[in-house]
């Protein structure tokens, strides 16, 4: 007898919000104290990155990693404002998220929905595209020209994707409104409004300290987080074993539990990225606040039982660059590309 995947994936995905139901509602004062606490620390260690130019830049630039993380943190709660999950109030995370997102140099609006793209088609072969990190399956690779392959080679370097990808999709492609389509008018809105806040914020902050010293403190601290974030999202579904699936066979459950990973990091570093390494938990249900995601798994200890990533193990996934529709799972560039192309 067959069974109707969509209809068990409905089964399940009701299953699971019931399940996790408890923990959607936001706590307006965490809400409030995580926010503003975020915000005072990250103002606090940029003022000390400042006076700390005159004493030495390398202090500077060491200070700016923890600095860079405190950034990390602040947009985990855009992040939340954009799925509904930091405040009852649409009106107040839209207020919050797209003052945070010049800060993030992320449009809220245009994050938003992307992100949402993202989150109802990961693991999807038939859904590839906004939101994601680009992958290709081993015959697709295969099958292209070898000018193609070297770009896509280009493009999955580590130097490229955590770098200057980085910086290119933050730093550029994010101030141009052209790169959605024309009727995404909103989202064309907060690309342009963003730009016209983080020119605000560049003329204030460079009249108040200088614009030397705005530079000079402002933009490591940028560079690192823009890194750091990438980073973040890649070993969140670029893992072993994961999940990808043809639109037929795809499940939504199941590509939260086994294609989002579990990256346990340390007490320090989960803080501040904002639990955000419990990604499985999240994908099943995007309204959990990033403050209550601990608590879900500690009530739920099978979400335990899902792929595992420690910090040194994740630097390992750098390798994952293909599916392999016969293994099911993510490989590195094959060897031999022609004798492997022949043979398949």
């Amino acid at each position: 007898m067959e069974v109707d995947v969509r209809e068990t994936e409905r089964r399940n995905a009701a299953t699971w919000r019931m399940r996790l139901a408890p923990y959607i509602v936001p706590d307006l004062k965490r809400s409030v104290w995580q926010a503003a606490s975020t915000a005072a620390l990250f103002a606090g260690a940029w003022a000390l990155m400042y006076a700390s130019l005159a004493v030495s830049y390398w202090l500077t630039l060491l200070l700016a990693v923890p600095t860079a993380f405190l950034l990390i943190r602040l947009f985990i709660i855009q992040h939340d404002c954009g799925h509904g999950a930091f405040f009852r109030s649409s009106r107040a995370a839209e207020v919050v998220g797209s003052i945070l997102g010049v800060l993030t140099l992320t449009p809220y609006h245009y994050w938003k929905k992307t992100h949402a793209m993202h989150h109802a088609t990961t693991g999807n072969l038939e859904h590839r595209g906004f939101g994601d990190i680009k992958t290709l399956t081993v015959d697709e690779y295969l099958g292209l020209a070898r000018w193609e392959r070297f770009k896509y080679r280009v493009y999955r370097h580590p130097v490229v994707l955590f770098g200057i990808g980085a910086v290119l999709h933050f730093f550029v492609l994010h101030r141009i409104p052209t790169i959605v389509p024309k009727t995404w008018v909103r989202e064309r809105r907060s690309i342009l409004w963003t730009d016209v806040g983080l020119a605000g914020f560049i003329v204030a902050m460079g009249t108040l300290v200088g614009f030397r010293e705005l530079l000079l403190v402002q933009l490591p601290v940028a560079l690192l987080s823009t890194s750091i974030g990438v980073w973040l999202f890649y070993v969140q579904h670029q893992f072993e074993p994961t999940y990808w699936e043809h639109d037929a066979r795809w499940v939504y459950d199941d590509a939260a539990l086994l294609g989002s990973s579990y990256y346990r990091l340390p007490n320090l570093l989960q803080w501040a990225t904002g639990n955000i390494g419990l990604h499985h938990i999240h994908h099943l249900n995007a309204r959990i606040p990033n403050y209550r995601l601990q608590d879900a798994m500690d009530h739920h200890p099978e979400l335990r039982q899902v792929a595992t990533l420690t910090l040194k193990e994740s630097f390992r996934c750098v390798r994952l660059v293909l599916w392999d529709e016969r293994t099911k799972k993510l490989v590195p560039f094959p060897r031999g590309e022609r004798a492997v192309a022949g043979a398949r």
